[in-house]
């Protein structure tokens, strides 16, 4: 009888919220959210908030909500709302009828800005920001107070009203929550919580003038939605304060606001402004370039949502900031598509290769294994005639000694098919190699010798009566140094691209079958890697392949 699994250990997130519920906090209830602001396409770092909100809320019985946090309409499109959702949903996560905006709430919002103004807790500034800046000090010196913090309860109402029916420019005025401009904490320096934005909204058209900021809608938002625990990133523990003063002294819920470490990937930058510059420079082909750590551009080069969260969840959740290995995500995608991805044969560079002694004429069909991994995958018929093509990395003239694959006079498998041996190399007028004469033994069909001798040596190849030509894209990582956002002498990180980070093979072979694939739908080329049909659909020379992973997981063999 096989022993019961163990429990996994809780993080300090999980440990807290167990605590509250074993407590009666909240009644016992648990609901988080996922509130992305739609000025951009979600990309890694938020697949793992996505899976520890929407985790945590199933672990414990509760709910999570989907809540755009849409204040900004000068970066928001209706386009990135959409992908949102289209990548949660791929993800395999439901918000069911929890789809919330921030925008929802700016009715309420402005209400209780008012009720801060009437209760002499805001006040309406004409400092620029850049004059702003220069009163809010440092950690060593303290702020200085507007010269507008004492306008009257009376004054500051009318003034935020002209302010809300759009009577004054952007940036000439904005509303301060009015808190202490000694205090240690920067974000309590009498923060903005209302900012002048003559800009129409994706979803409130041009109905306001004035935008909440992210501080004073996020905490309120998650208020409105009886949040318990607010899950946040570790950037965000100093606005805590200022999120637990917005609900105190509006005397509302107040949920509980806790953080954790962002991801941090190498060879990757995370942040949405340096891949919005990535993108509008043209160093990417857009949000979705496989290149990029975005969802969309990840699910084109045929990452599986099942590798995503499982790389979420052995990343797990730390208080401090860390840089995980490229390499663990990538173990992670090939340890799901050894399991599902359907196996098919391909040659990235062709070499031609005639079977002298098979008939003329004679094309048959041999049974190929859909997935070994998989017994309930079967097999598929491919067609074996006279011409077919190898790799051209599977032949040597002059092989060294640990040298297993096609030379001449050596025998080979060719697998699910025939033993063939290489009898004669044809060269051109450069002494390139470009055709291989072999013989086959006719009793070998399916790989094996009736006289039980073996051979070293396996290699693929595909029909060239039937192959299908492809454009193939090799992907590889977008910069070429672990940590590129570490510049010195003025630097930038756009220095550490990696200038080999897509090439394109052209004139590629695979079986006829791979155009039935379902596009973003990874696949494994045998002994080459994992690729997928790109949303393109053709290149110059046929089909358009991005490479998913290549075969080798270093990561895996250098953490047993």
């Amino acid at each position: 009888m096989s022993e019961p699994e163990a429990e996994k250990p809780l993080d300090f997130i999980r440990t807290r919220i167990q605590e509250d519920q074993q407590a009666g906090k909240n009644d016992g209830k648990v609901h988080t959210r996922f509130p992305p602001e739609p000025n951009g396409y979600l990309h890694l770092g938020h697949a793992k908030s996505i899976c520890l909100n929407f985790g945590i809320a199933q672990e414990f019985g509760g709910l999570c909500n989907l809540r755009l946090d849409d204040t900004n309409p000068v970066a928001e499109k209706t386009e990135y709302a959409e992908a949102i959702q289209d990548d949660l949903r791929w993800l395999g996560f439901d918000w069911e009828d929890r789809f919330f905006h921030a925008s929802d709430y700016f009715d309420k919002l402005h209400s209780w800005a008012v009720q801060l103004i009437k209760a002499g807790k805001a006040f309406v500034c004409d400092l620029s920001f850049e004059e702003m800046k220069a009163h809010r000090g440092n950690l060593i010196e303290p702020g200085k107070n507007s010269p507008f913090r004492e306008r009257t309860v009376e004054e500051n109402l009318e003034l935020f009203e002209q302010m809300r029916l759009g009577e004054f420019p952007d940036g000439t005025k904005t509303l301060r929550a009015k808190i202490d401009m000694s205090s240690p904490n920067l974000n309590l320096r009498d923060p903005v919580i209302y900012r002048i934005i003559h800009q129409e909204h994706p979803k409130t058209g041009n109905k306001w003038k004035i935008y909440p900021s992210y501080d004073f809608a996020h905490g309120q938002s998650d208020s409105l939605e009886g949040i318990t625990h607010s899950i946040c990133t570790l950037e965000f523990e100093h606005h805590r304060p200022l999120y637990d003063w917005l609900c105190q002294n509006l005397g509302i819920h107040h949920p509980q606001q806790i953080e954790f470490a962002r991801l941090n990937l190498n060879y990757t930058v995370m942040s949405k402004r340096k891949m919005l510059r990535l993108v509008e420079e043209g160093h990417v082909n857009g949000w979705d370039d496989p290149r990029m750590p975005t969802l969309q551009g990840m699910r084109r080069r045929g990452y599986t949502a099942n590798a995503i969260r499982d790389f979420c969840e052995k990343v797990g959740v730390a208080k401090r900031e860390n840089v995980i290995e490229v390499e663990l995500l990538e173990h992670c995608l090939r340890h799901d598509l050894n399991r599902c991805a359907p196996r098919r044969l391909g040659v990235l560079n062709p070499l031609k290769l005639t079977i002298s002694n098979y008939p003329d004429g004679q094309v048959e069909e041999v049974d190929a294994v859909n997935n070994p991994e998989d017994p309930e995958a079967g097999t598929r018929p491919v067609s074996f005639s006279k011409n077919i093509y190898i790799d051209r990395n599977d032949f040597m003239e002059d092989p060294p000694k640990k040298y297993f694959r096609m030379s001449p006079g050596r025998e080979v498998r060719l697998k699910y098919a025939y033993y063939v041996t290489c009898t004669e190399v044809i060269k051109d007028s450069d002494g390139e190699v470009i055709e291989l004469i072999c013989e086959y033994d006719p009793q070998s069909r399916g790989g094996d010798s009736p006289d039980g001798r073996k051979v070293r040596g396996t290699i693929q190849w595909v029909d060239a009566s039937t192959a299908q030509k492809v454009e193939v894209r090799l992907y590889d990582r977008l910069f070429k140094t672990a940590d590129p956002e570490k510049t010195e002498d003025g630097g930038d990180f756009i220095d550490h691209l990696n200038p080999d980070s897509l090439k394109v093979i052209s004139h590629a072979l695979v079986e006829a079958s791979v155009e039935q694939f379902e596009v973003g739908k990874a696949f494994q080329l045998e002994r080459v890697g994992y690729f997928c049909l790109d949303p393109d659909g053709q290149g110059n020379d046929g089909l358009l392949l991005n490479r998913t992973v290549a075969m080798r997981d270093s990561w895996a063999k250098a953490n047993k």
